[in-house]
């Protein structure tokens, strides 16, 4: 059988670079494949995938050697709009994919630009809606939906013109947990039911390999460094030796001296035969269990009865009541949708509740304009680039010193002492556009410190990072927590954020909070789980399958194990 994607001794510089970001790159993927595409930030995944799509080099160009084929074909002799008749990409951000006003109109746009008969129009929307399951959203908006079903409709708008290839950039970023898992199923359904070769670029491993992929490509400083079956990979240390995050049952097994080898299927935990470890995972537990006390200190925010509409009719949060206490790291988890950034919201003042009382050190805040409340509560957005307005680093922190008109000699001082905090002492003379995504974080984050807030929100902290940058910023955020004291409010999709770094996590699904427990309890209550979208972790299952009676316990014995060892 010929491959369906060839590169054969590929290489490709960047017209502005002097080295290559990709070296050497033999690969073949064959037709009906599933492959999943793996390596840290700036490896030269991304690259590769430009290089399958036809971005390279129709929109970044640069110098190539070697060869490469894209089903069957030079992409050099093609332009972009032929290669993507073979090539569908789903984007990281399914906003930016977006073309008409409703679901319909943009699932039908490749084939109205194609000339397609009206009547053969509507019949392949319709079947195309039903392959993705968005029949019931024909007439929406896609601004309207939620972040699963974006990604749905992002889907069929490339499948609908029969590719031969669906690549795809980090499906789960986005996602809560359950709709990242609905995500991976749809991808292999769609792969064994229409033979669809799939490529699929992602940081998030474990839930990337749900319903297991036939490869997994390693990418490392711009070279293959493995190519092997998911069963393979995770015996090997490649994993950790390229700062990717393996899945947490396989930590816990390693943790507890347990030998993984092929024959024990370990890339899945739905596959994987415990029986040579199971004793092992026993004592380890046994040795190392913990007994975890809630501990409650003076509350510092508090909300009380919260009702909040945007029309006056549809309930976004319905009888919110929460507290934090001062000095705590607090997650607030749920499904797309649930209210968790609209929480934020009211917190802040950007919205003011329909109902209800929200209090900072037991005063009711509804009298604080933004700007006052900026600086006792400072909100840390998910994309740096929607906060950073200044050219030069240095510059971005000092602005809110700058608008509350504190002395030059004081904010130099504050400054400088905040970007020794935050790592960035080196760079204040930098330009920003000289910085990496998880350095950008790191100036969005001191521009608020340096207000000096009581509490943080940070609205999903680690999205998009690889496993090292999203271990250097949770280590700084818990430095912050315990050496200056600051309350932390993390809203997040990610797990296992939420399991190793907070004590305390808030439920939210459908404006209501399901309930304020430990992390560890939440991923071990399936009902609760469900409901909120949210996904079991593997920890769970690994102790289920060891006998072990209490797999809460268990779950705390490993986050405590894993603090130890950081």
């Amino acid at each position: 059988m010929e491959p369906i994607i060839e590169f054969k001794n590929f290489s490709f510089k960047y017209r502005s670079q002097k080295e290559p970001t990709l070296k050497d790159i033999n690969l073949k993927i064959y037709p009906g494949e599933k492959v999943l595409i793996i390596g840290p930030s700036g490896s030269g995944k991304s690259t590769l995938a430009h290089c399958i799509n036809g971005l390279v080099p129709f929109s970044y160009s640069g110098e190539i050697t070697g060869e490469y084929t894209i089903a069957g074909k030079d992409p050099k002799k093609l332009d972009i709009f032929e290669l993507s008749k073979s090539v569908g990409t789903v984007l990281q951000d399914t906003d930016g994919q977006f073309i008409g006003l409703t679901v319909a109109e943009d699932l039908a746009f490749a084939l109205e630009n194609d000339e397609v008969p009206t009547k053969e129009l509507h019949e392949r929307v319709d079947k195309i809606a039903k392959e993705v399951d968005v029949k019931n959203l024909l007439e929406h908006a896609p601004t309207e939906l939620s972040g699963g079903q974006k990604q749905r409709v992002s889907m069929g708008g490339v499948m609908i013109s029969d590719v031969d290839i669906l690549l795809l950039d980090e499906p789960l970023a986005n996602l809560d947990p359950a709709t990242g898992k609905h995500t991976m199923e749809l991808i292999d359904e769609i792969n064994k039911s229409k033979g669809t070769t799939i490529v699929v670029i992602e940081h998030r491993l474990e839930d990337a390999l749900f319903r297991g992929a036939d490869r997994i490509v390693v990418v490392g400083d711009g070279k293959i460094v493995s190519d092997s079956t998911p069963d393979e990979l995770i015996c090997k240390d490649i994993l950790e030796e390229q700062g990717i995050r393996e899945p947490l049952y396989v930590t816990a097994i390693k943790h507890a001296g347990g030998k993984l080898t092929e024959e024990m299927t370990p890339s899945r935990i739905d596959t994987i035969d415990v029986s040579s470890v199971k004793e092992l995972v026993k004592s380890w537990h046994d040795k190392n269990a913990v007994f975890c006390e809630e501990e409650k200190g003076e509350t510092i925010l508090e909300g009380k009865d919260i009702y909040f509409s945007y029309d006056g009719k549809e309930k976004v949060l319905e009888n919110v009541n929460f507290s934090v206490s001062k000095g705590e790291m607090l997650a607030i988890v749920g499904k797309n949708g649930a209210g968790k950034s609209t929480l934020s919201s009211l917190i802040c003042g950007f919205n003011k509740p329909t109902s209800g009382e929200l209090l900072f050190r037991g005063k009711d805040m509804s009298d604080l304009s933004i700007a006052e409340r900026g600086e006792k509560i400072g909100l840390v957005m998910q994309n740096p680039n929607h906060m950073i307005s200044k050219p030069m680093i240095f510059d971005e922190v000092a602005l809110g010193l700058s608008i509350r008109g504190i002395p030059e000699k004081e904010i130099k001082e504050r400054v400088e002492k905040i970007l020794r905090v935050c790592g960035l002492y080196p760079f204040r003379n930098w330009p920003i556009s000289a910085l990496s995504f998880g350095q950008k974080k790191r100036v969005t984050i001191a521009s608020i410190l340096v207000m000096d807030p009581e509490i943080m929100i940070l609205d999903e902290p680690t999205a998009g990072q690889d496993y090292r940058h999203y271990t250097e910023i949770m280590n700084f955020l818990k430095d912050i927590n315990e050496k200056l004291g600051v309350t932390i409010i993390m809203i997040t999709h990610d797990m296992h954020l939420m399991l190793e770094y907070t004590k305390r996590a808030l439920v939210l699904a459908d404006g209501k909070i399901l309930a304020d427990t430990t992390p560890a309890r939440v991923l071990t209550d399936e009902t609760l789980s469900d409901k909120a979208y949210l996904k079991k972790t593997s920890l769970y299952d690994l102790a289920e399958m060891c006998d072990i009676e209490d797999p809460t316990a268990f779950c705390e014995t490993f986050i405590a194990f894993e603090q130890r060892e950081r």
